[in-house]
Protein backbone atom coordinates (compact mmCIF):
# COMPACT_ATOMS: atom_id res chain seq x y z
CA UNK A 1 0.00 0.00 0.00
CA UNK A 2 2.73 2.53 0.84
CA UNK A 3 4.38 1.83 -2.66
CA UNK A 4 1.65 2.35 -4.49
CA UNK A 5 0.71 5.94 -2.91
CA UNK A 6 4.59 6.74 -3.13
CA UNK A 7 4.31 5.62 -7.01
CA UNK A 8 1.14 7.66 -7.22
CA UNK A 9 2.70 10.42 -5.27
CA UNK A 10 5.43 10.52 -7.45
CA UNK A 11 3.48 10.34 -10.78
CA UNK A 12 1.92 13.58 -10.03
CA UNK A 13 5.36 15.63 -9.18
CA UNK A 14 6.49 14.50 -12.26
CA UNK A 15 3.89 15.43 -13.99
CA UNK A 16 3.47 19.06 -12.19
CA UNK A 17 7.19 19.42 -12.81
CA UNK A 18 7.19 18.71 -16.40
CA UNK A 19 4.64 21.29 -16.89
CA UNK A 20 6.33 23.97 -15.06
CA UNK A 21 9.59 23.40 -17.33
CA UNK A 22 7.25 23.65 -20.61
CA UNK A 23 5.96 26.78 -19.13
CA UNK A 24 8.87 28.70 -17.95
CA UNK A 25 9.83 30.21 -21.13
CA UNK A 26 6.13 30.90 -21.70
CA UNK A 27 5.89 32.52 -18.07
CA UNK A 28 9.18 34.74 -18.77
CA UNK A 29 7.60 35.93 -21.94
CA UNK A 30 4.38 37.23 -20.14
CA UNK A 31 6.72 39.90 -18.52
CA UNK A 32 8.98 40.73 -21.82
CA UNK A 33 8.08 43.66 -23.48
CA UNK A 34 6.80 43.09 -26.78
CA UNK A 35 9.09 45.06 -29.87
CA UNK A 36 7.30 45.27 -33.28
CA UNK A 37 8.91 45.76 -36.31
CA UNK A 38 7.64 48.75 -38.07
CA UNK A 39 8.07 46.77 -41.73
CA UNK A 40 8.68 48.08 -44.72
CA UNK A 41 9.57 51.11 -42.65
CA UNK A 42 12.11 49.22 -40.07
CA UNK A 43 14.05 46.04 -41.72
CA UNK A 44 15.28 43.50 -40.02
CA UNK A 45 19.58 42.81 -41.25
CA UNK A 46 19.89 39.72 -42.93
CA UNK A 47 22.44 37.65 -42.44
CA UNK A 48 25.74 38.36 -44.23
CA UNK A 49 25.44 34.85 -46.15
CA UNK A 50 21.87 35.33 -47.27
CA UNK A 51 20.16 33.61 -50.45
CA UNK A 52 17.67 35.43 -51.86
CA UNK A 53 17.32 37.09 -55.47
CA UNK A 54 19.82 35.87 -58.21
CA UNK A 55 21.91 38.48 -60.39
CA UNK A 56 24.39 38.10 -63.24
CA UNK A 57 26.91 40.59 -64.10
CA UNK A 58 26.63 39.41 -68.01
CA UNK A 59 29.80 41.38 -68.85
CA UNK A 60 31.77 38.80 -66.95
CA UNK A 61 29.87 35.50 -68.54
CA UNK A 62 31.74 33.14 -70.78
CA UNK A 63 29.30 30.99 -71.20
CA UNK A 64 30.12 28.01 -69.46
CA UNK A 65 26.88 26.21 -68.60
CA UNK A 66 28.61 25.57 -65.08
CA UNK A 67 25.80 27.25 -63.22
CA UNK A 68 22.94 25.71 -65.73
CA UNK A 69 24.27 22.46 -64.90
CA UNK A 70 24.42 22.61 -61.41
CA UNK A 71 20.88 23.87 -60.87
CA UNK A 72 18.83 20.89 -59.51
CA UNK A 73 15.48 22.58 -60.66
CA UNK A 74 16.62 23.73 -64.33
CA UNK A 75 15.92 26.97 -63.84
CA UNK A 76 18.15 28.44 -65.52
CA UNK A 77 18.48 28.47 -69.68
CA UNK A 78 21.89 29.27 -71.41
CA UNK A 79 22.27 29.74 -75.20
CA UNK A 80 25.34 30.79 -76.61
CA UNK A 81 26.93 31.14 -80.32
CA UNK A 82 30.37 30.61 -80.81
CA UNK A 83 32.59 34.14 -82.23
CA UNK A 84 34.52 34.05 -85.06
CA UNK A 85 38.32 34.62 -85.42
CA UNK A 86 37.94 38.32 -86.78
CA UNK A 87 35.57 39.63 -83.67
CA UNK A 88 37.12 40.46 -80.48
CA UNK A 89 34.64 39.94 -77.36
CA UNK A 90 37.18 41.14 -74.49
CA UNK A 91 37.91 40.09 -71.64
CA UNK A 92 36.09 39.59 -68.02
CA UNK A 93 36.66 41.71 -65.04
CA UNK A 94 38.97 38.67 -64.01
CA UNK A 95 41.32 38.58 -67.37
CA UNK A 96 39.52 35.30 -69.00
CA UNK A 97 38.82 35.89 -72.50
CA UNK A 98 35.22 35.88 -73.77
CA UNK A 99 34.94 33.44 -76.88
CA UNK A 100 31.09 32.67 -76.89
CA UNK A 101 28.46 35.42 -77.08
CA UNK A 102 25.70 34.97 -74.70
CA UNK A 103 22.34 34.85 -76.56
CA UNK A 104 20.43 34.11 -73.76
CA UNK A 105 20.59 34.30 -69.99
CA UNK A 106 17.67 33.54 -68.37
CA UNK A 107 16.77 32.96 -64.76
CA UNK A 108 13.04 31.51 -64.08
CA UNK A 109 13.01 32.97 -60.20
CA UNK A 110 9.64 31.41 -59.53
CA UNK A 111 11.34 27.93 -59.91
CA UNK A 112 14.36 28.86 -57.96
CA UNK A 113 15.15 26.98 -54.51
CA UNK A 114 17.66 29.44 -53.27
CA UNK A 115 20.51 26.42 -52.50
CA UNK A 116 22.90 28.45 -54.04
CA UNK A 117 24.71 25.88 -55.96
CA UNK A 118 25.04 27.60 -59.14
CA UNK A 119 26.80 30.03 -57.27
CA UNK A 120 30.12 27.78 -56.29
CA UNK A 121 30.99 26.53 -60.11
CA UNK A 122 31.10 29.90 -62.31
CA UNK A 123 34.80 30.65 -62.88
CA UNK A 124 34.13 34.32 -63.29
CA UNK A 125 32.03 34.35 -60.36
CA UNK A 126 29.37 36.20 -62.21
CA UNK A 127 26.43 35.24 -60.67
CA UNK A 128 25.44 35.75 -56.83
CA UNK A 129 22.57 35.51 -55.09
CA UNK A 130 21.70 38.89 -53.27
CA UNK A 131 20.21 40.56 -50.35
CA UNK A 132 16.91 41.61 -52.08
CA UNK A 133 13.65 39.66 -51.24
CA UNK A 134 10.97 41.86 -52.19
CA UNK A 135 10.37 40.63 -55.74
CA UNK A 136 6.58 39.41 -55.02
CA UNK A 137 4.55 39.56 -58.55
CA UNK A 138 0.83 39.19 -59.73
CA UNK A 139 2.30 37.54 -62.73
CA UNK A 140 4.73 34.74 -63.15
CA UNK A 141 6.56 35.87 -66.26
CA UNK A 142 7.39 38.86 -64.01
CA UNK A 143 9.62 36.25 -62.51
CA UNK A 144 11.86 35.25 -65.38
CA UNK A 145 14.64 37.34 -65.69
CA UNK A 146 16.25 38.22 -69.01
CA UNK A 147 20.36 38.78 -68.75
CA UNK A 148 21.52 38.61 -72.21
CA UNK A 149 22.46 42.14 -73.67
CA UNK A 150 22.41 40.88 -76.97
CA UNK A 151 19.54 42.43 -79.17
CA UNK A 152 17.88 40.27 -81.57
CA UNK A 153 19.72 41.31 -84.55
CA UNK A 154 23.06 40.99 -83.33
CA UNK A 155 21.61 37.60 -82.32
CA UNK A 156 20.79 37.35 -86.17
CA UNK A 157 24.37 38.70 -86.82
CA UNK A 158 25.73 36.65 -84.89
CA UNK A 159 24.69 33.06 -86.26
CA UNK A 160 24.52 33.78 -89.43
CA UNK A 161 28.66 34.61 -89.05
CA UNK A 162 29.24 31.52 -87.00
CA UNK A 163 27.40 29.16 -90.04
CA UNK A 164 29.01 30.63 -92.26
CA UNK A 165 32.64 30.21 -90.72
CA UNK A 166 31.31 26.52 -90.12
CA UNK A 167 30.46 25.85 -93.68
CA UNK A 168 34.07 27.69 -94.57
CA UNK A 169 35.80 25.32 -92.11
CA UNK A 170 34.02 22.37 -93.37
CA UNK A 171 34.56 23.33 -96.60
CA UNK A 172 38.13 23.23 -96.42
CA UNK A 173 38.08 19.80 -94.71
CA UNK A 174 36.38 18.49 -97.38
CA UNK A 175 39.07 19.74 -99.72
CA UNK A 176 42.34 18.57 -97.64
CA UNK A 177 40.44 15.27 -97.69
CA UNK A 178 39.84 15.09 -101.75
CA UNK A 179 43.46 16.23 -102.66
CA UNK A 180 45.94 13.93 -104.21
CA UNK A 181 48.47 12.37 -101.62
CA UNK A 182 51.88 13.44 -102.64
CA UNK A 183 54.02 10.12 -104.18
CA UNK A 184 55.63 8.10 -101.84
CA UNK A 185 59.96 9.14 -102.18
CA UNK A 186 61.90 6.24 -103.93
CA UNK A 187 62.64 3.45 -102.16
CA UNK A 188 60.21 3.54 -99.24
CA UNK A 189 58.45 0.69 -98.24
CA UNK A 190 54.63 0.12 -99.20
CA UNK A 191 52.32 0.69 -96.21
CA UNK A 192 51.89 -2.26 -94.50
CA UNK A 193 48.56 -3.92 -95.38
CA UNK A 194 46.06 -4.39 -92.05
CA UNK A 195 45.58 -7.89 -90.14
CA UNK A 196 42.72 -9.54 -89.26
CA UNK A 197 42.89 -11.60 -85.81
CA UNK A 198 43.14 -15.07 -86.30
CA UNK A 199 44.81 -15.21 -89.71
Amino acid sequence: MATALKIYFTDIYRALYTVAVGLKLTFLHLFTPSVTIQYPDVKLKLPERARNRLYVNIDDCIGCDQCSMACPVDCITIQTIKSTPDVDLGTTSGGNKKRLYVSQFDIDIAKCCYCGLCVYPCPTECIVMTDVYEFAEFDRQNLLYNFSSMTPAEITVAKEKAKKAEEEAAAKKAAAAAAPKPPAAPGTPPPAAPTTPGT
